[in-house]
């Protein structure tokens, strides 16, 4: 039995395959079995906490503690039709997953996404809208590498579901958990995975060889699994001869653990580019790679990185990987999974064998391959004959795709691998170059193919990590723009406060970085924040300040549209000379553009407000007006919407009949018309 799961999803987390070549374990399945129905000591003491029930599968990494909980959950899952799911807790860069990562990703996976953003309010945070979800509901969750019982404790319901976590320490501050602790397999079930491995005859040729392989192994599942690669790649030597070539590796004297051994001898026996490219994959985002990534980290052609993590398969130095999205995937984007046991070995091979300037070219190339598959998912959104889509048409075939859907499958597959080459890469700090590109990338791939609703918590990560760039190195335009982003999302999810504390900050970065353009786009914000609040005096006083900004900087087409926010403020607290003054000036910085339609669209909200301010009289006059410029702009909608409002002014006057005409007018213009906006849409 090896952590060898081969993950078929049909959702964000769902539950792996049973592994392949599983064997063993069948008294600590007989006794997890028996413990979900076992009351825990605390019902029996008649204090039960009302929780749901945990299992625990305890055992050094490697130890097939994983495939142990996905063979039960699945022997199980029957009893769990709420849901069942599977989540890692440790990252591919050996981090702990914050509760609140997982909570999203299971939120996700229920199709709960409106409260899944970091930041979010206390009433909208994630792992209690989990739990609330979850609660009295038969779900299964397998929580896979747990580090700490913190990671665990916020994720539990009460009541009703199961957990089984996997993890090598005991976590005893969960309540009433349920421990199985994995040692090594026995002798007998360790020569049946040989077997199963390399073939049943060099096996049989020599049980006792092979008994002896068993025990150098320690019975450990991943160590019996990459000895018996290293054997099936040398179909001439026998099982004797893979105990021989354990005992001839060379040591330091340091105690090694049979996975370090085993894991020594495949490395030794691989050609060198090989084995820097079995090096390289401790730099694979989340632990995952694909012929893309390993042909960007070792400058390998396509078709050769294709061919040699096939082979790496086969060693067992990479489990399959088999992500979201259609089934079209190419080869190329075939993914696998590093397992977690090797990545610290990996690690430590990296650092010693390869100089850190090659480390962060290899970095780097695999960095700019994202990137640029990033720029073709973004432009297979776009249609045929685009500039995004000529520029990518430029790139080899294998980095493009073959269709909108393909591209939208990609992105959805490969989003948890991606925001953690995001991570990795602002965490690293030396190409934060390249990480602003990379995550630039992810956000216009995600508006392109996602809705924002949808694209929520990844956009708040994604643009919090560029804050964090801006922020190391200095870049006040760059942090303005972030905390802008920041504080729209804030603004589409509800949570004002939140946001006019960001665009204040923003503020002060843009005038720091003499950026006026982030300076204007945030007190205009500050106005909108306000406005939600209710506050219009706060709203027309920061209106008022970008107005005087856009003014100083020339710009006729944002002063227009504040003159118009402005108006319609003024309007609604019933200011009303004001709200003339401010359509008016709307009205003149349409004409210096030269916007013919947008100064009649100005000039007609004019006249309502002077028709509300109780100047029917007048409001008649200028709607003439704003009714003779929408026909020199030959601007069918504007001129029908004047003429609408005219008819309303006549009724009030007391002319039904000129009314009626107008309205008519104004049907028939409206009727046939191509839409267009003005100021009233701005």
């Amino acid at each position: 039995m090896a952590d060898r799961a081969l993950t078929v999803r049909t959702g964000a987390c769902a539950l792996p395959a049973v592994p392949s070549y599983f064997v063993g374990r069948r008294r600590e399945l007989r006794e997890l079995r028996a413990d979900i129905g076992r009351p825990g000591l605390a019902a029996l003491r008649g204090k039960d906490h009302g929780g749901c029930r945990v299992l625990l599968v305890a055992g050094r990494p490697g130890s097939g503690r994983t495939a142990l909980a996905v063979r039960l959950a699945h022997e199980v899952a029957d009893q769990y039709p709420d849901g069942r799911y599977f989540v890692r807790l440790t990252g591919g860069d050996g981090e702990p997953v914050p509760s609140i990562r997982v909570a999203r990703t299971v939120l996700r996976a229920l199709g709960e996404t409106g409260a899944v953003a970091d930041g979010a309010a206390e009433a909208e945070d994630p792992v209690a809208v989990l739990r609330t979800a979850l609660a009295g509901r038969r779900a299964l969750m397998v929580l896979d590498d747990v580090v700490t019982a913190d990671q665990v404790l916020p994720l539990l319901p009460p009541g009703g579901g199961l957990v089984i976590a996997t993890s090598e320490g005991p976590l005893a501050a969960i309540p009433d958990v349920r421990p199985c602790t994995l040692g090594g397999l026995d002798s007998a079930t360790s020569v049946e995975l040989l077997a199963a491995l390399v073939g049943s005859t060099r096996v049989t040729c020599d049980p006792t060889a092979a008994e002896a392989l068993a025990a150098e192994c320690g019975g450990d599942p991943t160590a019996l699994w990459l000895t018996s690669g290293w054997l099936t790649a040398r179909p001439g030597m026998s099982v004797t001869d893979a105990v021989k070539a354990l005992h001839a590796l060379p040591g330091d004297g340091a105690p090694r653990t049979p996975v370090d051994q085993a894991f020594q001898l495949v490395l030794s026996g691989l050609p060198q580019p090989v084995a820097r490219l079995v090096r390289l994959l401790a730099l694979a985002p989340d632990g995952v790679v694909d012929a893309h990534t390993a042909s960007a980290l070792a400058g390998f052609p396509l078709s050769t990185a294709k061919a040699v993590l096939r082979e790496l398969l086969d060693y067992g130095l990479l489990n399959p990987e088999v992500p979201l999205g259609p089934r079209e995937l190419t080869e190329e984007d075939t993914p696998y999974r590093v397992p977690g046991c090797l990545r610290p070995l990996l690690r430590e091979r990296l650092d010693a064998d390869e100089r850190p300037a090659e480390v962060r070219l290899a970095r780097a190339r695999m960095l700019e391959r994202t990137v640029r598959r990033l720029q073709s998912c973004r432009a297979a959104a776009e249609p045929v004959g685009s500039p995004a889509r000529r520029k990518v048409e430029e790139l080899p075939r294998p980095l493009r795709f073959g269709s909108p859907a393909v591209a939208a499958g990609w992105l959805a597959g490969r989003l948890p691998v991606l925001l953690a080459a995001a991570r990795a890469a602002v965490a690293d700090g030396e190409l934060d170059t390249l990480a602003q590109r990379l995550i630039a990338g992810l956000i216009r791939a995600l508006d392109a193919h996602r809705a924002d609703t949808e694209a929520l918590p990844e956009l708040y990560e994604l643009h919090g990590l560029l804050l964090e760039v801006a922020e190391r190195r200095a870049l006040p335009r760059q942090k303005a723009a972030a905390l802008i982003n920041l504080a729209d999302l804030d603004t589409a999810a509800g949570r004002t406060k939140q946001a006019l504390e960001r665009y204040r900050t923003a503020l002060d970065a843009a005038r720091s970085g003499d950026d006026g353009f982030a300076a204007g786009r945030a007190l205009e914000a500050l106005g909108d924040s306000y406005l939600e609040l209710d506050d219009p005096q706060r709203a027309a006083d920061w209106y008022g300040r970008a107005l005087a900004l856009r003014q100083s900087r020339g710009e006729f087409a944002e002063q227009a549209r504040l003159h118009a926010r402005l108006a319609r403020l003024h309007t609604r607290t019933g200011q009303y000379p004001a709200a003339l003054r401010e359509w008016r000036a709307a009205g003149a910085a349409h004409r210096r553009l030269r916007d013919v339609s947008g100064y009649a669209m100005a000039l007609g909200e004019a006249a309502g407000v002077q028709e509300v301010a109780g100047q029917p009289e007048e409001s008649l006059r200028t709607y003439r007006d704003a009714l003779h410029w929408a026909r020199q702009a030959a601007d069918a909608p504007v001129e029908g919407t004047v003429l609408l409002r005219m008819a309303d002014t006549l009724e009030r006057l007391g002319d039904p009949a000129g009314a009626r005409l107008q309205r008519a007018a104004a049907e028939e213009l409206l009727d046939r018309g191509p839409e267009r906006g003005g100021p009233g849409d701005q």
